[in-house]
């Protein structure tokens, strides 16, 4: 029979390292490296540090639609940033986002190279770099910026938040689903709201707001995430799906979702992605380059 003891906070928390559900052996409460570990560095100026969850996906989807436009200078490196293996807790890694999170972006075509951490951030500065997927007169920036970074305070609701006590959690409480449910579908309904009566989010311009918010939430309305489709009811917000749909049909955005993706289908995948030929390569040949690469550093 369960413990049915209602919890009591303490009075000063503890880490308790067995209570963090799926992510409880990379999950801790302070921050810094935990071993040595440099980045490596590719042939490209720009050099990604990733792994092809929504975040990462983010920042894929903008280089490869900078090079569909021809920007060689968009050429990139991504190397595989394995989460589960606490990879982001490498020396080399937390100086390049000291947050430990993915995605992280180094510059080398700057002296020193720059460093860009957290996913918005990255978006806008390649976005100002390269002067594309950003509007130019002042009110329709303002618009691309408005949805930028409300992508950037809502998406932990539904990750952190939502995603974390329907799918990752180690028992179901209802409560915080409940909670988080709520406002999950508050947003989706932001978006078909807005959705309704524009091609895109800033109007008739495809931006990175529209490149945030569609690795997040239109991966949610097309059932890839935390299989929560017919739960969160998303076939019933159609204008996000016609948006989800016409944006996933671009080229640049077939090729910036199999970047650095580490689960699903084996052909989907490309664990890394150094030209773009890799993507007409055999995936499972990239994969065992990648695992050897990784096992080497480990010796």
């Amino acid at each position: 029979m369960a413990d049915e003891t209602p919890y009591i906070p303490a009075k000063v928390w503890t880490w308790n390292k067995a209570n963090g559900g799926a992510f409880a052996s990379i999950n801790r409460p302070v921050s810094g490296a935990t071993h040595d570990s440099p980045l490596p560095v590719g042939k490209h100026p720009l050099q990604l540090y990733s792994l092809g969850t929504p975040n990462g996906v983010k920042v894929t989807v903008l280089l490869e639609e900078l090079l569909e436009l021809g920007i060689k200078d968009a050429e990139y490196d991504a190397w595989l940033i394995n989460i589960n293996d606490a990879e982001q807790f490498g020396s080399g890694f937390v100086e390049a986002n000291p947050n430990s999170k993915i995605p992280a972006l180094m510059d080398h075509s700057t002296t020193p190279p720059t460093r860009v951490f957290e996913s918005g951030a990255i978006l806008l500065y390649l976005a100002e770099k390269f002067q594309a997927f950003i509007p130019q007169a002042p009110a329709q920036r303002a618009e691309c910026l408005s949805w930028l970074f409300w992508n950037i305070g809502s998406a932990p609701f539904l990750g952190g938040g939502f995603g974390h006590f329907y799918a990752y959690a180690p028992e179901k409480f209802e409560y915080p689903i409940d909670r988080y449910t709520m406002e999950v579908k508050r947003q989706l309904d932001v978006l078909d709201q807005r959705l309704a009566d524009n091609q895109f989010l800033c109007g008739g311009e495809y931006s990175i707001a529209d490149m945030a918010n569609m690795a997040w939430y239109g991966a949610l309305v097309m059932g890839k995430l935390y299989d929560a489709g017919e739960f969160l009811d998303v076939a019933s917000y159609k204008n996000v799906i016609r948006w989800t749909e016409e944006i996933q049909s671009r080229p640049a955005v077939k090729r910036g979702r199999r970047v650095n993706r580490a689960w699903g289908d084996e052909s989907y995948r490309l664990l890394e992605r150094h030209d773009a030929s890799d993507f007409d390569r055999d995936a499972s040949v990239i994969s065992a380059e990648v695992m050897a690469r990784k096992a080497a550093l480990k010796r």
